[in-house]
């Protein structure tokens, strides 16, 4: 099967052009928009924010309705935002702890977003097709998430520190 993956090196040169504001909600809404405009088989593409210790909550997104908030020992975004590390799942049906909030996504694909050290949210992809993402695909997106970061100032989130 031919790859469907977009060019990644043109998409972070795009979105580094479309990322000009540095305001964090300007940003994270654009990214959201951009990304699920130029990569393909996505139904849902969001941000959770860490707005409190071991929890996160939605934050601008493309898609339908999400579920919120979720608590870092749930799911693949908790996961995610627990161990600091990308998850890449080809099945979230297989894995136990799995949030569902849309039966149509089967595969997931979460970033964790960390400015100097300390864990701002996660960029959460979801795919109705299984085993959409591919390593090629999570390098890519890890690079975008990357000019994100670089061009946004990201305020400390806690409601209370």
């Amino acid at each position: 099967m031919p790859s469907t993956n977009p060019d990644y090196a043109l998409l972070a040169r795009q979105l580094e052009a479309l990322l000009d504001e540095g305001d964090w909600l300007v940003n994270s809404a654009q990214t959201c928009a951009f990304v699920m405009q130029h990569v393909p088989e996505l139904n849902w593409v969001g941000f959770y924010l860490q707005r409190q210790p071991e929890r996160l909550t939605l934050g601008p997104f493309q898609g339908k309705p999400a579920c919120n908030p979720i608590p870092f020992d749930k799911g693949v975004c908790g996961a995610a935002a627990r161990t600091r590390t990308t998850q890449r799942i080809d099945d979230v049906h297989a894995v136990a702890d799995h949030i569902a909030c849309d039966a149509a996504s089967n595969a997931e694909l979460v970033i964790p977003v960390v400015r100097d050290s300390v864990l701002w949210g996660v960029l959460d992809l979801d795919s109705p097709r299984h085993a959409r993402f591919s390593e090629e695909d999570q390098v890519g997106i890890e690079r975008l998430v990357s000019v994100f970061v670089e061009r946004t100032h990201l305020p400390d989130l806690f409601t209370s520190r």
